[in-house]
Order: C-alpha cells, then structure tokens, then sequence
C-alpha cells in the first residue's frame, strides 16, 4: 500500500506542474534567437549531460548491452525526446505557448486507446467515455485550425503540437514495456539518444549556434537543466515516496500553468475556446482516472 503523500510530496508535485507548465513559455522565449532544432538539440543535450552526470554520482552505471532493452531505449528516446521536441519547437514559431500546453494534456487520454490495443491496460468503459470527453476538447481547440489547413503555417503547427502529444503517448507505452531499468538511467539514456539525433540535424540546417543575448540564451540553459534533467529527478523522488497514482496530479496542472504564464509572461490572447477546450479535457481526465484519484481523497483514507 502507499504512504501517503508528506508535505514533501506535494511540494514535489506542484513543483513539477510549475516546471513543466512554464516549459512551453521558456521554448518560446528560447525561439526569440534560436532555430526549433537548435532548441530541441540544446535542451537534449544539456539534459543528458545532466542526468549523467547525476547517474554518477548516484553510482549507477550504464546497463550491458541487451537487444531487447537498448531497442526500447532507442525507440523511447526517438519517442519521448527527438521527435516531440522538435515538433514542438517547430509548432510553437507559429501558435501560442498556451496552445502548446493544451495540447499535451490531451497526453493521457491518448495512452489509453494505444494501452488498450498494446499494453495489459484495458479500456473500459468509463475510460472510454472521458477519451471521448477529453477528444473532444481536443477538436474544439484546434477546430478553427482543421478548417483552415493549406491557408499558411498555423494550421499545420497546431496539427505539430498533437502530433508530439501523441509521440509522448506511443512512448508511455514503449516505457511500460521495456525491460527493467533504473528510472533515472533510462530519463538519461533516452536524451542521449535524442541528442545523438538531433545535434548533427541542427549542425546541417542551422548550423554553430552562437550567443543571441541573455533573455533567449538563458532560456535555452533553462529549458535543458531544469524542466528535462531537474524535473526527471524530482518525479523519480517523488513517486518513489508517494506513488505513479499520486504524480498524475501533474496532468491537472500543466495545462492550466501553460495558459496562465502564457498570458502574464508572453501576454498572450487566450480565446474563449482554449477555456472551453480546457474544460472538456481535465474532465475526460478525470473521468478515465477516477479510480487513481479516489485514492488521494482525504474522506476514502478517514473510512479506511
């Protein structure tokens, strides 16, 4: 049975819905002086090179080579880290940072059907209904955008930022069924691998890149350091302590941090639909998830 979660955790978990809320604002900034390639390449890299160096000083140690695993790390790394960056590096030149947040928080309820079809996690009804609920937030935020595919590069960068939602869902269920690994050798494994992919593809399309001022220069640190290598250790910490059931309260708060540093930090305009949108997701969240969120009711712990 878990514990329940201590102060500690709670400060871990809004922490990690602050970080990862705030990432899509940092992208954007990191955009203002640098490529989409040059941004997702940098926040790999610094992020590898963080958590290995965190794997050793923890005194762990790269794994032997085993085709099973090094296949799931590969294709987790290409998953999870290489394609949706770029993705969403390249989505937000031309949508909101908001936009780009909304969008994963669709990422639950993508995993669902794909666990369903490829993992022991059965869709049942229930969840069935919030995958719809939550689908169709998702068709209301990008509504206006289906119906204007082939007028410029906003449609097309809407479709990006879904498109790395679901890259992330394929992953979650690459991660469920790869071979046992440390948690934090595999989050460092698998940003070494995006950055064996994407360092040579920026080298070739944008080139060396060069200092382009503190405010999109820091950004590009920040981006590597904290929501990639500061962030992967803190959810390893904190579902080590409270539990996988407890850190689902982050997909609660991403989107809603997203919006809210969008429109303060970027002074975004924030349509009605994106409330709406909003919405219909965190509901068809809650619903799909309604077992796991039971157990963090504090009345269902005091009739235990």
């Amino acid at each position: 049975m878990t514990d329940q979660p201590t102060r500690r955790d709670w400060g871990g978990v809004i922490s990690l819905g602050l970080i990862w809320g705030a990432t899509f604002m940092v992208v954007s900034i990191a955009l203002e002086g640098y490529g989409p390639l040059t941004v997702a390449a940098a926040r790999t890299a610094l992020g590898a090179a963080a958590l290995l160096v965190a794997m050793m000083a923890t005194g762990r140690s790269i794994p032997r080579f085993d085709r099973a695993l090094w296949s799931s790390v590969i294709w987790v790394g290409v998953l999870s880290t290489a394609l949706p960056f770029t993705l969403l590096s390249w989505g937000q030149q031309y949508v909101p940072s908001a936009f780009a947040g909304l969008s994963m928080a669709a990422l639950p309820l993508m995993v669902l059907p794909l666990a369903h079809f490829f993992s022991d996690e059965k869709l049942n009804g229930r969840k069935f209904l919030g995958v719809l609920i939550g689908f169709t937030g998702a068709l209301v935020l990008i509504g206006p955008g289906l119906a204007a595919l082939g007028q410029g590069k906003e449609p097309l960068a809407q479709l990006a930022c879904l498109a790395a939602s679901f890259s992330y869902a394929v992953s979650s269920v690459q991660t469920r069924r790869c071979p046992p690994i440390d948690p934090l050798t595999l989050a460092a494994l698998t940003l070494a691998v995006g950055a064996v992919i994407l360092l040579p593809a920026m080298l070739v399309v944008e080139g060396i890149p060069r200092w382009e001022g503190a405010r999109s220069g820091f950004a590009i640190i920040a981006l590597g350091l904290v929501p990639t290598a500061l962030a992967a250790l803190l959810r390893v910490a904190t579902i080590r302590s409270a539990g996988s059931v407890f850190m689902t309260l982050v997909n609660y708060q991403v989107p809603v941090w997203s919006m809210v540093f969008g429109a303060w930090v970027l002074s975004e305009a924030l349509p009605l639909r994106f409330f709406f949108a909003l919405a219909l997701i965190l509901t068809g969240l809650a619903i799909s998830q309604w077992v796991s969120l039971r157990k963090l009711l504090p009345w269902k712990s005091a009739r235990a």
